[in-house]
């Protein structure tokens, strides 16, 4: 009975635990839920890539092309949705949910990049202008210096030619020093850099742009010309992502100048009566149709991220090959990048950034200082249309009887003399940093960069073909330079909120070294071009071959103390401190203050009824940056040149000299100057933020006052007075202040039709205002004929004034150009030269207007300038009519006859400098519109593809000006602060047709 019991008993406990387990498990089941829905836009668009994460979990996904998405959550789960330009929205998960981001117009509460730090747009009491990068994947822009072009109010971006891969000159707030560099500041995640030519657009997250001293201070020596902040793109919570970017451009050259036929030529060479050619001579070569070429870009960039609450990775590689309108210029770029963040603890976070460029260029010897010196875009006009390209005699050698005339060089052969010519770079950035919280509100952060570039040049040319290679039998250079440079810093930041106050204070130091070699080798006389390198000359130069070796080094410390009540009343202040290697001892450090404070009227009370009113601030600031560019390394200390002795010279009789065992010599290089001390901006800054209607609209206004004072300048010495001819020193001081303003609005939201439109413009005025021992500084000679220059700078005008004579027309009796007789002599001479033009615009602009509908997006983008002048000096190529070179067909109204009214002088006129060629370089360009649509379906959803663009991009569609030449964004002489508009055989801009994809999955 017992037994049975038992039995009965056991039973009952087995069928009592499958029950309990049944239950157990049917609860554990009813804790855990399918979270599923569609994510829509206030247009009830879906939006596609939408992160959903359980809150406070690194649980999470991404809505497919439809805006769906599916999550295993608790049940009692809240979900988060995020969206880039949508606020961020929680939720209680559900199985079946509809959800729907509204657009965040809380522009203000978007976080800044600042100098060592990051703070909320509506707290920002200085000059900050933030670059739009979200459409830079649709741009076929080769530099992040492109993607800055007519978007920030204060800054100007040209790039001074067409040549593939061209430096941008870029200016923040105009030109503020004359002997040193005007270029910004680049900082690329914290690390400063001279240049960003190794930076993919493709990789930059954000672009910040300081533009006044209470901003940029903190970056002391090196930031006088404005600081731009760039940071890159990282990984993020979530799924992996895959992105893709396909490019494929045609280029072609916008506009063609027309040349003399050979009967016109001949014409026009009769009346110079220089030449002597045959009469019938044919046409036999469009020069034009010779040279140019549609060249061709193709740019393919890949990116992957991933990450979790502990580790985030981003990893890119790119290719970009930029084949120009001549055949031999071309520019390719090989990018590759990891950027790596790991939360080793809560308190412990390391991250680091690699990145690797290489690039390689040739221009094409494109641009040369007139036709008869190497300039192509000059001789496609000069060389006369009945010449061939090939020497009949000499089927190896190109053309070059031109009856008598000596400074022709055919266009192609100007290029083959520059063929085999090779600018190759390579830049490895690599940077690591520790990041310790120390407490919640205390944290120390240290990054150690390393910054190595390595540039090889090389050039050959070879013994046959030109008719230079043959009388140099063939020569060749290779010249390399290698430049380290070292970053260690450190900064400590507390950082503490307390009921309305904020705090933060910031101190910090810097320690850069610079470790600079190079070498150079010549050699001429090879046998023919199938060996191209120096192995192969048999002469190897003797006095240009060569090493040397450089270094610099500064140390910095820095701090920053913010302080905000309620983000109504706002205080921030900078100091930096910093010493050069490259200045004396007694005066190697320089202290650069700023401060700034902003004013929240809108947060007032009596503020309160006007509720169309979003944001509006009064902001004010005052800061000093310093600027060294302009001097050497060894600046201060006593230099020497060393002369070569030819070891190979036979003495002449009585010569004792052993020239075998000869050592070199030694002379006085420079003028010791050991009271340098640092050339120091001053800038005031007023500005005003508004935002109204619901952030429809937004306003940013600034007028800003800029004074730079001990300038680092070369004075000049007379002749004989002492042993060098110049002397570096403190000597000038500049003036730059202006007005800028940027307007950004929402134009249209409704139904499946967005329009969105932002403009800015500039106005700066420039002014040297002082200068001590050298009054006049004279530059930028144009052409031999001429031999004078055409470029004066003096104290009381801006810098880059075109100075030559008035000219008053064609004198209709001798069909001579009149030149005006200013100070009224009776004749014309030097003392009648006087200010002929003006190469700085009034202001600048630019407008993008951005249309969205059902998929579709359309952006047009225009830029432009107006008031400034420019120098056509290949004019004075092309229409001087005084040897024998071809002209344009411009020549073809010249004066022949007394009485004939015409402004195109007689043949061999008396050239000078002067207003006729000066024109105004003003115009309006339409730089891009682009054309992109969504793809969707449930195949690319089936694939798993969550991003499928497709796009069309036209780049320089169209330009209206009054300018007469290729194109009127044009300098000769590239990033120069004091030489600017001047043309002279300057490499085109094109005008490209950009076929693109992007894709994300």
């Amino acid at each position: 009975m017992k037994k049975n019991r038992r039995k009965i008993l056991s039973g009952s406990r087995k069928i009592l635990f499958a029950i309990l387990a049944m239950f157990l498990s049917l609860s554990a089941s009813a804790q855990q839920i399918t979270a599923s829905g569609q994510v829509l836009d206030a247009q009830n668009e879906p939006l596609i890539g939408v992160s959903v994460q359980e809150k406070g979990t690194t649980n999470g996904a991404i809505t497919d092309l439809d805006g769906n998405f599916s999550l295993n959550v608790q049940q009692n789960a809240i979900l988060v949705f995020s969206y880039v330009g949508y606020k961020s929205q929680e939720m209680k998960a559900a199985r079946q949910m509809k959800v729907t981001l509204q657009e965040d117009n809380e522009v203000l509460d978007e976080v800044v990049v600042i100098g060592y730090g990051s703070v909320k747009r509506k707290d920002v009491t200085t000059a900050i202008s933030s670059v739009s990068t979200k459409d830079l994947d649709m741009r076929p822009i080769v530099s992040a210096g492109q993607a800055i072009q007519g978007k920030a109010a204060g800054v100007s971006v040209i790039q001074p030619n067409g040549t593939p891969g061209g430096e941008m000159s870029i200016r923040v707030r105009g030109t503020t020093s004359m002997n040193g560099s005007n270029d910004p500041l680049y900082v690329v995640d914290g690390v400063p850099v001279d240049n960003i030519k190794f930076l993919s657009p493709n990789d930059i997250e954000s672009m910040q742009i300081l533009k006044d001293a209470s901003s940029a201070s903190i970056y002391g020596s090196r930031a006088a010309n404005g600081v731009i902040l760039i940071t890159t793109k990282a990984g993020a919570t979530g799924n992996a992502k895959v992105s893709l970017t396909a490019q494929f451009g045609l280029n072609k050259v916008a506009d063609k100048v027309e040349s003399l036929n050979a009967a016109q030529y001949k014409e026009l060479q009769d009346e110079i009566g220089l030449v002597s050619l045959p009469d019938g001579l044919p046409d036999r070569t469009d020069w034009f149709d010779e040279t140019y070429q549609t060249g061709k870009t193709q740019n393919y960039q890949i990116a992957v991220s991933n990450g979790n609450e502990k580790m985030k990775y981003y990893l890119s590689a790119g290719y970009l090959n930029e084949q120009g309108v001549l055949d031999i210029s071309y520019y390719k770029r090989y990018n590759f990048r990891v950027n790596l963040e790991n939360q080793v603890r809560k308190w412990l976070t390391v991250s680091a950034n690699i990145s690797y460029s290489d690039y390689t260029s040739n221009g094409g010897g494109a641009m040369g200082t007139g036709a008869n010196r190497g300039g192509v875009i000059l001789a496609v006009i000069n060389t006369p249309t009945y010449a061939p390209v090939w020497d009949a005699l000499n089927p190896n050698q190109y053309y070059n009887n031109f009856y008598g005339v000596g400074n022709i060089t055919n266009p192609l052969e100007n290029m083959a003399r520059a063929k085999n010519n090779k600018d190759k770079e390579n830049r490895l950035l690599a940077s690591g940093n520790v990041l310790l919280t120390i407490l919640p509100e205390l944290k120390f952060k240290s990054t150690l960069t390393l910054d190595r570039r390595n540039a090889v040049n090389t050039t050959f040319l070879d013994p046959i073909s030109t008719t230079w290679g043959r009388n140099q039998y063939g020569e060749a250079s290779d010249n390399r330079n290698m430049n380290t440079v070292l970053t260690f810093d450190n900064v400590l930041t507390y950082n503490k909120n307390f009921k309305k106050h904020g705090l933060e204070v910031m101190a910090g130091s810097s320690w850069t070294d610079s470790d600079y070699s190079n070498s150079w080798i010549n050699g001429s006389h090879y046998r023919d071009d199938q060996i191209q390198t120096l192995n192969a000359a048999n002469k190897i130069s003797w006095d240009n071959t060569g090493t040397g070796a450089s270094q610099w080094g500064i140390m910095s410390f820095f701090g920053r103390v913010a302080y905000n009540f309620d983000s109504k009343y706002l205080l921030t202040a900078n100091i930096r401190a910093d010493g050069s290697s490259k200045l004396h001892p007694d005066h190697r450090w320089g202290v650069f203050p700023s401060f700034s404070a902003a004013w929240r009227i809108s947060s007032e009370k009596f503020m309160e009824d006007l509720t169309w009113i979003d944001d509006l601030k009064l902001r004010g600031g005052w800061g000093q940056t310093g600027n060294q560019s302009g001097i050497g390394d060894y600046a201060y200390l006593q230099r020497y040149n060393i002369g070569r002795i030819e070891w190979f010279k036979k003495g002449e009789e009585g010569d004792k000299t052993d020239y075998a065992n000869a050592v070199p010599t030694i002379s006085q290089a420079n003028l010791r100057t050991s009271d340098l001390t640092w050339e120091t901006t001053t800038q005031t800054n007023i500005g005003l933020d508004l935002t109204v209607l619901n952030g429809r609209l937004t306003f940013n206004a600034d007028y800003y006052y800029k004074k730079t004072k001990n300038m680092l300048m070369n004075v000049s010495l007379p002749a004989g007075a002492a042993a060098a001819t110049s002397i570096a020193r403190n000597e000038g001081e500049m003036v730059n202040k202006g007005f800028e303003l940027s307007i950004s609005s929402k134009n249209f939201r409704g139904g499946a039709f967005t329009w969105d439109t932002d403009f800015n413009i500039s106005f700066n005025r420039n002014k040297l205002t002082k200068l001590e021992l050298q009054k006049v500084y004279y530059d930028a000679k144009t052409a031999d004929v001429v031999n004078d220059y055409v470029v004066r700078n003096e104290p009381g005008r801006a810098l880059g004034g075109f100075y030559g004579y008035i000219s008053d027309g064609v004198d209709p009796e001798t069909g001579e150009l009149m030149y005006r007789d200013l100070n009224h002599d009776g004749k014309i001479s030097s003392s009648d030269r006087t200010y002929i033009g003006d190469p700085n615009p009034d202001f600048t602009y630019g407008m993008t207007n951005t249309f969205s509908w059902k998929g579709f997006n359309l952006s047009i983008f225009i830029q432009g300038s107006y008031g400034n002048d420019i120098y056509n000096a290949s004019r004075i190529e092309t229409e001087g009519m005084y040897d024998g070179k071809n002209q344009s067909t411009r020549v073809l109204g010249r004066w022949k006859i007394p009485g004939q009214i015409t402004d195109v002088p007689k043949a061999n006129f008396k050239l000078l400098n002067s207003t006729y060629f000066v024109e105004d370089g003003s115009y309006l360009r339409l730089k891009d519109v682009s054309l992109s649509y969504n793809v969707k379906g449930k195949l690319l959803k089936k694939w798993g593809i969550t991003r499928l663009q497709p796009y069309f991009t036209a780049t320089n569609l169209l330009t209206w000006t009054s300018y007469s030449g290729m194109d009127p964004e044009v300098n000769q002489w590239g990033n120069s602060g004091t030489v600017q508009g001047i043309d002279w055989g300057t490499y085109p801009h094109c005008r490209s047709y950009v076929f693109g994809i992007n894709v994300e999955f």
